[in-house]
């Protein structure tokens, strides 16, 4: 599983025409699922995503999670995450987990984030999904 974190001043998710999830302040938070991923993997993540200390506190320093900051969070289900890259032009995707397993630890995520935040907004898993976002900083981490 992996977990590419964004800070962003706001986010938001489009499908068919229509914003389905948007932030202001907070995390854009683009998840991938891959072939042997487990609940424990998605708690684990869960945790450190909310607790991850991106945002600046007094003097600048990241000491501050999205929680501490009253941020929101915005959960997008991206399998190209899982990409195979190291050879060749052109990805593979034999490591994503199959889309009906992505979708239930995907789902799983969500509830284990919602379950401790409630600022919490998502994407549309499969969906033609159209992402929009200023990176603050700019700041990104991979969890994984």
């Amino acid at each position: 599983m992996k977990v590419l974190v964004q800070r962003a001043l706001n986010a938001s998710v489009v499908v068919d025409g229509e914003t389905i999830g948007a932030i202001e302040h907070g995390q854009l938070v683009l998840v991938g699922i891959e072939k042997g991923d487990s609940e424990a993997d998605v708690q684990r993540l869960a945790d450190k995503l909310l607790k991850y200390r991106m945002f600046g506190d007094a003097e600048g320093k990241m000491n501050l999670n999205v929680q501490q900051t009253g941020g929101g969070v915005l959960l997008v289900s991206q399998f190209t995450l899982a990409a195979e890259t190291k050879k060749g032009l052109r990805p593979g995707f034999s490591t994503a987990a199959i889309p009906a397993e992505g979708e239930r630890l995907f789902n799983d995520f969500v509830s284990k984030v919602r379950a401790q935040y409630d600022k919490v907004e998502t994407g549309q898993f499969g969906a033609d999904m159209k992402v929009s976002f200023t990176n603050d900083g700019p700041v990104t981490f991979m969890l994984d």
